[in-house]
């Protein structure tokens, strides 16, 4: 199970943990949508539209590895790697709990704890789990250059063993 809990009641910082495992912590962004944080050591950012209905994360090299569109809605979706993570709200009026759904059935959710605290817990059987040893594969290919920079195509995640020390 992912957790995310803030590390400071005055700051936007969440502490990101996997079974009780630091994993992160994640910066979220004052003045627009979107936050940072360095997971294996290699920092990562989400990029949120102005509207924050769509968000994506990109690595150092300005790779798009996700996407999430409409954000905030009833349905929203998370694409990675050519795979599509359907999410629904449980309520109309309530937007604390998210339910994961595989072939029109729950599988997972994403939750707070409480209304009175920012926690959130995340059960998401399936999806990769986030951690050391998960590196993007991916397959360079010049697609232009704009702003002096090689554009990267994301070809799929996989799991590396992690090395044993």
């Amino acid at each position: 199970m992912l957790t995310a809990r803030p590390t400071s009641v005055w700051r936007n910082r969440y502490e990101i943990a996997v079974d009780g495992r630091p994993l992160t912590t994640w910066d979220q962004s004052f003045w627009k949508h979107g936050g940072t944080f360095t997971l294996d050591s290699r920092p990562y950012e989400v990029r949120g539209n102005f509207w924050g209905t769509r968000s994506t994360l990109v690595d150092q090299l300005g790779g798009e590895l996700a996407a999430a569109e409409r954000v905030g809605r009833r349905r929203w979706t998370v694409t990675s790697a050519g795979q599509t993570y359907r999410f629904q709200r449980t309520s109309w009026w309530n937007s604390s709990r998210q339910e994961l759904y595989v072939d029109d059935r729950p599988v997972g959710s994403v939750a707070r704890r409480s209304a009175w605290r920012r926690d959130v817990d995340a059960d998401l059987p399936g999806v990769p789990a986030p951690g050391p040893g998960v590196r993007a594969r991916r397959r360079h290919r010049d697609v232009g250059r704009r702003a002096g920079r090689r554009h990267v195509e994301l070809s799929g995640v996989y799991a590396r063993p992690a090395a044993r020390g």
